[in-house]
């Protein structure tokens, strides 16, 4: 970063011209940080793949049925068998129903009696509201299984299909702001408080990543208005873990430097401005990976990770923002007591060199080419762990950590129902063609439930699939229904409906995996050839976080199989795993690289590397701790999913921070030397000998021992 730039963010006058824009930016920008959250967009559009044949159908299913309605399934169950009063207590439900349920979508269906005689279905259609609807599914959810428990006498009662499903969810998202902005918070200011041993000092990180989120809403906020930007309830939550994280971990790395600068100027402002000079283009370069990196989630074919992807990227720019103007202002303005009670003086000696990281490198230094293949073989072996990867679309009994009313109600429809005729598969055909589609389905035991509904040159049929609507069983009939419907000729057919969906998000998530992984790699390449000036080196990085990437999602199946005992994992969980371990973890790279190439200028790369390590190691261990803390804050999340994302890519960036970038880099580094830089000109700088290190080493410690003593 230029110096000129620098000395303007933390010049003895200027540093309050910084405050007081901020100040005002956020005077006017809080109340629309305020309206994001009622701005989700959580109905179903939001989420499908937009070209998927679902999509479609749901298009175009507006004609023939209340495409906004779904049943709310009440499911009444006596192990030892239903007595009469059973009965008449859910007949006489459907009465009340029909009075109290607000927003009904058609005629109640029920009750209707299994066949062992143990259990009742209720089927209660209700219009859910496109916008709204979904924040209100709890409380309607709650209406209808407070009149199915009044007077069950013993009966258990429970609320399932879509309806109970949605609610259950929408409780599992309730509060999702609050939750993880001060879960978020909390593991951050903990370490924060670890890291500093201050208790003053984390609060201006803290309070800067505030504001930074807080501008990145309110700017969203604007875009959801003006320019169609979707925000559901997904992207939502990992903004705010994303710009809390990424934004700490700028913070950081600009403190380390300016404690270091600290030492070596007597005055803070010259101190602050060389501390940006040095360390804001690391910050830089690695804010610029994940806005990057992000942005590739746009070539996604499902409409939620290609709207994560400018969210996302929006809230890395304004962390950046806040944390190399706003941070450097206020850390000027309270001067060098912030750090009390380790206040860093003027000439004071530097603590990273003799270290825990200035040992470990010492440790590395003999032996680097031994220590990579060890690292890396024990990388590759927890590789291994992905044979466990089942990374197929989770069940509706397999979705919660939990064992919510709907998870219950399912189970129970599973074992005393034959089909699922409450939640169908919907077959759209040319009209001329529905009789044909008919016969054909129904000798193929897909026989539809009732008479086509015809509008003008369309029908449309709707038949069941067998067990869990969202299990693998599920979408192997709907490839079958698919198939037959597609037989028929000049039918045109369409097939679609929640098990459809839920089989096309699988297939659009696997397209997505093939497209951006290629893609965020190819870019973050170039990236990192752009700041290293180098070939070799950015290859090698982009080498290793591969390497991490796959060592992470192994453990984590294993864990996930093993330990957790999950059914499964999401099919997104491996791109955005890899996603966000290579856009956020090479930045622990970028950070090192640049202090090793830094100092290679001066001392030779295999010295560099020593220096680098020691000075780096503690501040990215700390960025590392954060950011692995705030996504595993992810896991509060009564969700599989989010449980999966949350324990991979804080388990990812862990062995990102502690094994990759301190171990395997800095071996790699001092193992090939100079040639690390080609073909840049620094690969002709001479390098250090083994003896000059090792004696400059011990000059380090030697001065240390002596500047403690006085």
């Amino acid at each position: 970063m230029d110096r000129k730039y620098a000395g303007l963010v933390c010049g003895r006058r200027s540093k309050y011209v910084v405050l007081v824009v901020w100040v005002v930016a956020l005077i006017v920008l809080g109340p629309l940080a305020g309206k994001l959250s009622g701005a989700q967009d959580n109905q179903t559009s939001s989420w499908l793949p937009a070209s998927a044949e679902s999509t479609k159908v749901y298009d175009q299913l507006g004609a023939f049925v209340d495409r906004n309605s779904m049943p709310a399934i009440v499911v009444y169950h006596r192990d030892g068998g239903l007595t009469a009063a059973d009965r008449a207590k859910a007949t006489a439900d459907v009465a009340t129903y029909k009075k109290q349920v607000p927003h009904l979508g058609g005629p109640i269906v029920g009750p209707i009696p299994s066949k062992d005689g143990t259990t009742l279905q209720t089927l209660v259609p209700l219009h859910v509201d496109p916008k709204s609807g979904w924040n209100d599914l709890p409380k309607t959810a709650k209406q209808i299984r407070a009149t199915a428990a009044d007077g069950a006498h013993g009966m258990s009662v429970h609320l399932g299909g879509p309806v109970g499903f949605g609610a259950d969810q929408a409780d599992a998202f309730a509060g999702i702001d609050g939750n993880l902005l001060f879960g978020t918070l909390g593991v951050v200011i903990l370490i924060l408080l670890l890291t500093y041993r201050s208790p003053v000092l984390w609060v201006l990180p803290i309070l800067t990543a505030g504001v930074a989120l807080t501008a990145a809403q309110a700017f969203i906020y604007l875009m959801v208005d003006h320019t169609g930007l979707t925000v559901n309830g997904q992207s939502y939550g990992i903004l705010t873990v994303l710009v809390i994280g990424a934004g700490t971990d700028y913070a950081l790395l600009l403190v380390a430097r300016y404690r270091e600068e600290l030492r070596r100027h007597e005055d803070r402002h010259e101190a602050m401005a060389f501390a940006l000079h040095r360390s804001g283009p690391a910050i830089i370069a690695s804010s610029s990976t994940v806005i990057l990196g992000m942005l590739c989630l746009l070539a996604a074919q499902m409409n939620s990770t290609k709207g994560l992807g400018p969210v996302a990227a929006l809230g890395i720019v304004f962390a950046l923002l806040a944390m190399l103007t706003l941070l450097p202002a206020l850390l000027v303005t309270v001067g060098r007591w912030v750090f009390w009670p380790r206040r860093p003086t003027y000439r004071s000696p530097e603590p990273t060199q003799s270290g825990v990281w200035a040992r470990v490198g010492a440790f590395i230094r003999p032996r680097p080419r031994t220590v990579w293949l060890v690292t890396v073989g024990l990388l590759l072996l927890c590789t291994l762990g992905l044979t466990q990867l089942n990374s197929h679309s989770l069940s509706t009994t397999e979705s919660f950590t939990g064992n919510p009313q709907s998870v219950t109600a399912t189970k129970i429809l599973q074992s005393h129902y034959q089909d699922n005729s409450s939640d169908p598969v919907y077959v759209l055909v040319d009209s001329p063609q529905a009789q044909q589609t008919t016969q054909q389905l129904s000798a193929a035991g897909f026989a539809p439930a009732a008479k086509p509904i015809v509008r003008g040159d369309r029908s449309l049929l709707q038949t069941s699939v067998s067990g869990d609507a969202y299990s693998s069983k599920a979408f192997d009939q709907v490839k079958q229904i698919r198939g037959i419907a597609h037989g028929v000729p000049g039918s045109h057919a369409l097939v679609g409906g929640s098990t459809a969906v839920t089989y096309d998000v699988q297939q659009a998530t696997d397209h997505d995996i093939r497209a951006i992984i290629p893609l965020t790699l190819l870019v973050v390449l170039v990236i990192l050839a752009v700041l290293l000036r180098a070939i070799v080196a950015p290859v090698l990085l982009i080498l290793t976080v591969i390497v991490s990437f796959g060592a992470a999602l192994g453990l984590s199946s294993l864990v996930f199989h093993y330990i957790f005992d999950f059914a499964g994992t999401d099919p997104s969980l491996p791109l955005f795993v890899f996603v966000f371990l290579v856009a956020l973890g090479i930045d622990y790279n970028i950070f090192l690289m640049t202090r090793i190439r830094e100092e290679a200028r001066e001392h030779g790369t295999r010295r560099g590397a020593i220096v680098g390590l020691s000075a780096t190691g503690g501040v990215i261990t700390s960025a590392g701790l954060v950011l692995a803390s705030t996504f595993a804050v992810l896991g509060t999340l009564p969700l599989v999913a989010f449980a999966e994302i949350g324990f991979a890519v804080a388990l990812g960036v862990l062995l990102d921070t502690i094994v990759v970038r301190a171990v395997l880099v800095t071996a790699l580094t001092l193992d090939i030397g100079p040639k690390i830089w080609w073909p840049g000109k620094l690969r002709n700088v001479p390098d250090a000998s083994t003896e000059q290190i090792e004696s400059d080493a011990a000059e380090d410690a030697a001065a240390e021992d002596a500047a403690a003593r006085v």
